[in-house]
């Protein structure tokens, strides 16, 4: 008998759960007849057990939904940090082109201001090198003789004098920047007109020799080229006076003078085409005879 009842086990399992289900419905359909909303009592104990036992198989599904759903979401967020990701550097890219727009529309508008002052044609030329060494100071240009830019020119900014033309080739020039030691430039103060020599040395600030001692310079007196020697023309900003030594000290009063021009980022420069006398006697009318070399010699100064 027990051996029958233990075959028949799934067939009775399922014939008491089918038994309990028509009860729930008929004892449903009785309440609802009669208007009650209490189950009875066995709908009641079918309820307390399938209740656990439905919520223990649904949980895992809601789970794994959940899951799912976040899944989604974070493959969805991944996309959207990506396409951002994209857009930023698109953004950046524009604004770096803006960017370069703008100060190339400002050296234009440099060289409208520069030619509408001088009436000496100018040619444009950008840096492409820098001397590195210690005791000399001068920087390459793209441009050179094909560009009508000979030695003995002066190359300037929309901020002030850079330096001189020192030695060219057919497509390049070096220039000899104001801060060379072997550079030399007459100028004036802008606003007592005490005149002197600009003298390079090195990194340092320039020195700005006095031609009379006891003349009214003071610190953050601006300094211009005079003129004088006709090497650079008059009224180009050559620097600001941040020192002026005791007149008492030494044989000639000096000052300390920060250049107007920032050598550290030379970019785009302009040479004037045009070259003292003094220049064509060192260098010849017909020609150019410096070349580019180590290093041009016998450049006068001022």
């Amino acid at each position: 008998m027990r051996e029958f009842l233990y075959r028949l086990r799934v067939p009775l399992l399922f014939a008491g759960l089918l038994l309990c289900f028509l009860i729930t419905l008929l004892a449903d359909r009785r309440a609802l007849r009669e208007g009650g909303t209490d189950t009875g009592f066995l709908p009641g104990i079918v309820y307390e057990v399938a209740a656990p036992i439905g919520n223990v198989i649904v949980t895992p599904f809601d789970w794994i939904a959940e899951g799912w759903r976040n899944y989604l979401y974070l493959v969805d967020v991944n996309r959207e940090n990506e396409e951002l990701r994209e857009e930023i550097s698109q953004l950046k890219e524009v604004n770096l082109q803006y960017r370069e727009a703008l100060v190339s529309s400002e050296n234009l508008q440099r060289i409208v201001e520069m030619r509408s002052g001088f009436e000496v044609p100018m040619q444009p030329g950008q840096v492409v090198g820098q001397d590195l060494s210690i005791l000399f100071r001068s920087v390459l240009l793209n441009r050179g003789q094909t560009s009508g830019i000979l030695s003995g020119m002066p190359v300037v900014t929309g901020n002030g004098v850079v330096g001189l033309v020192t030695a060219t080739s057919p497509h390049a020039s070096k220039v000899m920047l104001l801060q060379d030691r072997q550079s030399a430039i007459d100028g004036i103060v802008e606003r007592s007109r005490a005149r002197g020599i600009v003298r390079g040395h090195g990194d340092e600030p320039l020195v700005f020799e006095l031609i009379a001692r006891g003349d009214d310079v003071r610190a953050g007196d601006i300094v211009i080229s005079s003129g004088l020697g006709g090497v650079y023309p008059r009224g180009l900003r050559v620097g600001k006076i941040v020192e002026v030594s005791d007149p008492e000290e030494g044989l000639v009063q000096t000052a300390r003078l920060a250049p107007s021009v920032d050598f550290g980022r030379l970019e785009q420069v302009f040479v004037l085409l045009r070259r003292a006398p003094t220049m064509n006697l060192l260098y010849g009318v017909e020609g150019d005879s410096q070349k580019i070399g180590p290093r041009a010699e016998g450049v006068p100064k001022e």
